[in-house]
């Protein structure tokens, strides 16, 4: 029995046996799928794919600028806070996870020619699972986005001699911002912002971490992960679980959309980028731990957390490390924020199709009614959580985010190993297993350990 074309990406999952120009030549969709065109004759001719610079790492410039503002500066500021520059194993590991899971995604993408929310829909049956978690992991990440913003527009400029409230005014001018940028300035304006972004924050955390570095190798301990306990251990797992994002490494499929890559070329230039990408996202968290570890106050659950950052560097190096870092700081956490609303929409739209089998749209899913109405969503609904604890807020943000990577790295491992959905030439090898198999593990166990130590706490808690 034939099996139904692939749907996501409007490319076929699998290719037939070769045509010849006098039995029909191929359609344009399953050539470009091939890597190649189909000429006046209709012969397959090669394509020439985009190679500059800027589009060759784009994409994962936005995997970077996406992961790194609240995943990366403010987990790994606390866990610096708490655990010292002897975490830094938690980076390292966390960035190779999350490349061999990009990288997967990736391929099924350019293999199979559909998404992998498409494949959750059609084959794995799990799209009306993960609308749910998607809204509640919204408003969740909105929130700490928001008051991470806050906290780094008042840092810079204070609104109001109370920190609380210039924070809060922050966090919703950079909300509203935010989402009118998305709107009015389309995907170009959107990676060039975010290219600023990423070089601000590269040369203002370098700075600052090169500063501090000496004093902070000098006192660092390492941290033995099997003698984590309590919370020490749900930092961990959020430090982790934030290195390069969590569900918004899903978006990454859509940005390659945008470049049109397609075919072998478009994956070869995929593994260029995130080899890029995870290797700027590892740097910046570990010297966010040289910075934090410097800094043990950060324990606190005070607002100004990038005030205290800063003035421990200012202590350090000088009033101009203050500035240097906090406008590192906010290019980080706005870049985060904006990368977060323009390409989380894009799962919900993409979900939401799946779910209803709705009509695909003929052009991008940014000009689909559902697209606009979750952008609404998590620019406006995680305003109610303006003037918590930033600190708690983004505990609960990376812990609930790493729950999601044990589901992402088993169902690449499903997907990407099935003969029947994936083509030969795009299947998982046996290093690609090996690193999902780990990243299944490591998630599932540390998250088991999570829940009980909490479980335990709260008994003890009651039967006082």
């Amino acid at each position: 029995m034939a099996r139904p074309a692939a749907r996501g990406l409007n490319t076929p999952a699998r290719t037939g046996h070769a045509q010849s120009a006098g039995a029909g030549a191929p359609s344009p969709a399953l050539a470009r799928a091939r890597g190649s065109e189909t000429g006046s004759k209709g012969l397959l001719v090669p394509t020439t794919p985009k190679t500059s610079t800027l589009s060759v790492v784009a994409p994962g410039i936005l995997v970077a600028a996406t992961g790194v503002g609240a995943g990366d500066l403010l987990t790994a500021g606390f866990a610096g806070a708490k655990l010292g520059l002897g975490i830094c194993w938690a980076v390292v590991l966390g960035a190779v996870m999350k490349w061999a899971l990009t990288e997967g995604l990736a391929r099924y993408q350019l293999g199979a020619g559909e998404s992998l929310l498409a494949a959750w829909a059609s084959k794995l049956r799990l799209h009306w699972v993960f609308l749910l978690y998607l809204l509640i992991w919204s408003f969740t990440v909105g929130g700490a986005l928001i008051n991470a913003c806050g906290v780094a527009g008042h840092a810079l400029a204070p609104l109001s001699a109370d920190a609380r409230t210039s924070q809060m005014i922050w966090g919703a001018v950079h909300s509203l911002a935010g989402a009118a940028l998305v709107l009015a300035g389309g995907f170009k304006l959107f990676e060039r912002f975010m290219a600023v972004c990423v070089g601000v924050l590269f040369l203002a955390v370098t700075f600052c971490a090169a500063r501090l570095a000496p004093a902070a190798l000098a006192q660092a301990e390492f941290v033995n992960p099997l003698a984590l306990r309590a919370e020490a251990l749900h930092w961990t797992i959020g430090l982790i679980g934030g290195v390069g994002g969590t569900v918004t490494v899903l978006c990454y499929g859509y940005w390659i959309r945008e470049e049109r890559r397609e075919g072998a070329d478009g994956l070869r230039l995929c593994r260029i980028d995130l080899a890029v990408a995870y290797l700027v996202t590892a740097f910046f968290g570990i010297a966010m731990l040289i910075i934090a570890a410097r800094t043990p106050e950060l324990n606190s659950t005070s607002v100004g957390v990038a005030g205290v950052l800063a003035e421990s560097i200012e202590r350090a190096v000088g009033p101009a490390g203050r500035w240097v870092f906090l406008s590192g700081f906010w290019a980080a956490v706005f870049s985060s924020l904006l990368g977060v609303w323009q390409g989380v929409p894009y799962l919900f739209a993409d979900a939401l199709q799946r779910a209803t089998r709705a009509t695909p749209p003929s052009g991008s899913l940014t000009a689909t009614r559902a697209y606009r109405v979750f952008l609404a969503y998590i620019a406006l609904a995680p305003l109610a959580t303006l003037g918590q604890s930033v600190r708690q807020i983004q505990l609960v943000y990376a812990v609930l985010g790493a729950c999601f990577i044990p589901l992402l790295a088993a169902s690449l491992l499903a997907l990407n190993n099935h003969p029947r959905w994936q083509r030969p030439g795009y299947r998982n090898g046996c290093a690609a297993n090996l690193l999902l198999g780990l990243t299944l593990a490591f998630f599932a166990w540390q998250g088991a350990a999570a829940i009980w130590e909490r479980a335990l706490a709260l008994f003890a808690a009651d039967t006082r």
